[in-house]
């Protein structure tokens, strides 16, 4: 996957990119998405719905080139022409999770069919990473599929200069006979503002009104 570096010094969003990356500076936001559609052309098709869900926010956030802003693995500032999703998978006997890629570049039905031979090889491996090397660019998504919310925040205290989006779901409900997923979307303020998060958001929702273009 190609990485193209940024020339800081001559970019139009220097001063902003600056003030935040010193202030090591990130955002959330969470918004209730009306899944209706989705969810019911998804079990009308025969699919699961987290698969579709990882493939929904992949298509997104490869739309936006600020959501696959980055340092590489050599310092370097930039962005990915691509991003793959880095998912969780959880374990019903022991309770753990384990994180795992699947590459999604050859389309929806290619990607589902690795996602299900990538979840039942690697689930129950007791390992957070069973499936190595780990690409550098990536997307975080998990669900919590156990309760909803209406906020999520993490804190990565480890790597200050960590600008990947990373996404969250929770449990759906059910409001006057339309599902809805509450969605947190986490980024770092260096590289995208309320407009890009909104974007994502306003998206989302788009592709989820028209499930048929996603999932061709």
């Amino acid at each position: 996957m190609e990485f193209h570096e940024i020339d800081i010094n001559n970019w139009e969003r220097k001063e902003i990119f600056n003030h935040f990356l010193n202030q090591k500076t990130s955002f959330s936001i969470t918004k209730n998405i009306d899944i209706t559609e989705l969810y019911n052309t998804t079990k009308e098709t025969g699919y699961k719905f987290y698969p579709v869900f990882i493939f929904l926010v992949t298509r997104v956030v490869n739309l936006n080139k600020n959501f696959r802003m980055s340092f590489n693995s050599d310092g370097a500032f930039g962005y990915w022409d691509r991003l793959t999703p880095l998912y969780t998978i959880f374990d019903q006997k022991s309770e753990l999770f384990s994180a795992i890629s699947t590459n999604t570049d050859e389309g929806f039905k290619k990607f589902y069919d690795n996602y299900i031979s990538d979840a039942e090889l690697y689930n129950g491996t007791g390992k957070m990473f069973p499936k190595t090397p780990l690409p550098e660019n990536v997307v975080n998504i998990s669900m919590i599929p156990w309760t909803s919310f209406t906020g999520f925040n993490l804190n990565v205290n480890n790597d200050q200069n960590y600008l990947l989006p990373i996404v969250t779901a929770g449990k759906f409900t059910n409001e006057n006979h339309n599902l809805f997923l509450p969605l947190s979307l986490q980024v770092h303020h260096a590289v995208c503002d309320g407009y890009h998060a909104a974007l994502f958001m306003n998206t989302i929702q788009t592709l989820a009104d028209n499930p048929q273009e996603l999932l061709k």
